[in-house]
């Protein structure tokens, strides 16, 4: 494997242990609103935000696991849906990679 790749793996570890720091913060998450606080932040709701807010729901919702009370388990919810993330988000950029590469010779 290479280098740079390897490191980028290191890297994105880290990041996703340190995830959980943002439970320690106060406040709401920057840009994870719902149509509710969008209105209460416009004074109104896009068009767009409208029509497509319900196509779409996350699979594991607000980060946390259903019964999830204390820090370790919420930390561990937020670890597991960084886990989910980045592989999906990988496994998409490998596949797109490979398409984009097909038929080319090095």
């Amino acid at each position: 494997m290479d280098r740079t790749i390897k490191k980028m793996i290191a890297a994105l570890a880290v990041l996703t242990v340190l995830v959980p720091l943002g439970l320690l913060a106060t406040g709401e998450t920057f840009g994870e609103w719902g149509p509710e606080e969008v209105r209460e932040k416009l004074g109104y709701v896009p068009r767009g935000i409208e029509s497509l807010g319900s196509l779409w729901s996350a699979p594991i919702p607000d980060y946390s696991f259903p019964g999830a009370e204390t820090f370790a388990e919420s930390a561990l919810a937020y670890i597991a849906s960084a886990i989910i993330g980045v592989v999906i988000c990988a496994g998409l950029l490998y596949m797109i990679g490979k398409k984009l590469t097909a038929g080319r010779s090095d």
